[in-house]
C-alpha cells in the first residue's frame, strides 16, 4: 500500500467517527438547558480562533465573492442544518434515526444536481435514491420514539440545506484554503444562532460540567474535525466517493448511542440500514 492510499484511508475513517460525532453532540446538546445557546458559544469559539486564518486569506486576495461564497456555504451547511438536525434530536428524534435521515444527503444531491446543474443521472441510480427514502421510512416507521412529526421534519428540512450547501459548492472552482473556509462557514453559523439563542432567552449560558464537554466536543470533533476532514477528502477523491462514506455513519452513530446513552438498536433500524445501504450501491456512479 503506498503512503497516498493511506493518508486517504486515514481522512476517510476520520471523516466517518468525526462526522457522526455531530450527532452525539446533537444529544449532549439537548441535556442542557438551552441547545441553541450552545450552538451559538460553539461557533463563536471556533470563528475567533480560526479569525487570523481568514485575515490571512483576504490579505492573499481573497474576493468578496468568494467570502460570500462560503458565507452562504456556511450559513446552510452549519447553520440551517444543525439548527434543524439538533432541534430535532432535542425534540425526541433517537441520534442513530437522525443520522440515517441525514445519510440520504448524497442521494438528495444526485437529485438536485440534475435538475438545478443538469447533470445525467441514470435509471439506476433514481432507483437508488427510491430505495434509499424507503429505508428511511422503514428505520423512522419502527422506531421506538414517541417525537412528533415536526421532529422528524426539522430533520429532513436540516438535510434539504445541507444539499443546497453542497450544489453551492460544487459551483465554486477555486476553493479557499481549509481554515479560512472553515472560519467563515463558522463566522455564518454564528449569525444564524445569535437570534436562535436570544430566541431561546439568553446569549449568557450557565456554566456547568455538561456545557463545557458538549462545547469542547463540538468545537474538536465536529466543526473542525467533521467539516475539516470533509473538506480535505474531497479535495483528495471524488464527489462520489466522499459522499458514500456519509452512509457508514448511521451504524457508527447508533453504536455510540447504544454506548453513551443506552439508545436501543431496534430490528428496524437494522433493515433500514441494509436498504440504504443497497440503495447506495445503485446510486454509485460506476467509473
Amino acid at each position: 500500500m503506498t503512503r497516498a492510499f493511506l493518508v486517504t484511508l486515514f481522512l476517510e475513517a476520520a471523516l466517518v467517527i468525526c462526522w457522526s460525532s455531530g450527532f452525539i453532540g446533537a444529544k449532549l446538546a439537548s441535556e442542557t438547558p438551552a441547545v441553541f445557546l450552545l450552538m451559538f458559544w460553539r461557533f463563536l469559539f471556533t470563528s475567533v480562533g480560526l479569525l487570523p486564518f481568514v485575515c490571512i486569506a483576504f490579505k492573499k486576495g481573497m474576493t468578496a465573492r468568494s467570502f460570500l461564497i462560503q458565507f452562504l456555504v456556511g450559513f446552510l451547511a452549519m447553520g440551517v442544518f444543525l439548527a434543524f438536525g439538533v432541534k430535532s434530536i432535542d425534540l425526541g428524534v433517537p441520534v442513530g434515526t437522525s443520522a440515517l435521515i441525514s445519510a440520504l444527503q448524497p442521494l438528495m444531491t444526485v437529485a438536485m444536481a440534475s435538475l438545478l446543474l443538469k447533470e445525467d443521472i441514470s435509471y439506476r441510480q433514481w432507483m437508488g435514491l427510491f430505495i434509499g427514502l424507503f429505508g428511511v421510512s422503514v428505520a423512522v416507521g419502527g422506531s421506538s420514539s414517541t417525537a412528533s412529526s415536526l421532529a422528524y421534519t426539522f430533520a429532513f428540512l436540516g438535510v434539504l440545506a445541507m444539499v443546497g450547501a453542497t450544489i453551492v459548492t460544487k459551483t465554486v472552482s477555486k476553493p479557499l484554503d481549509l481554515l479560512p473556509t472553515l472560519g467563515i462557514q463558522c463566522q455564518a453559523a454564528t449569525v444564524l444562532f445569535f437570534p436562535l439563542s436570544i430566541y431561546e432567552g439568553t446569549l449568557i449560558p450557565t456554566i456547568t460540567q455538561d456545557f463545557l464537554f458538549a462545547i469542547i466536543w463540538f468545537v474538536i470533533f465536529s466543526t473542525i474535525g467533521a467539516y475539516g476532514f470533509f473538506w480535505l477528502c474531497l479535495r483528495r477523491s471524488s464527489t462520489a466517493r466522499v459522499s458514500s462514506l456519509i452512509y457508514l455513519t448511521p451504524p457508527v452513530t447508533a453504536i455510540w448511542a447504544w454506548l453513551m446513552f443506552s439508545e436501543p438498536i431496534t430490528i428496524f433500524i437494522l433493515i433500514g440500514f441494509a436498504i440504504c445501504f443497497v440503495g447506495v450501491v445503485l446510486a454509485a456512479k460506476s467509473d
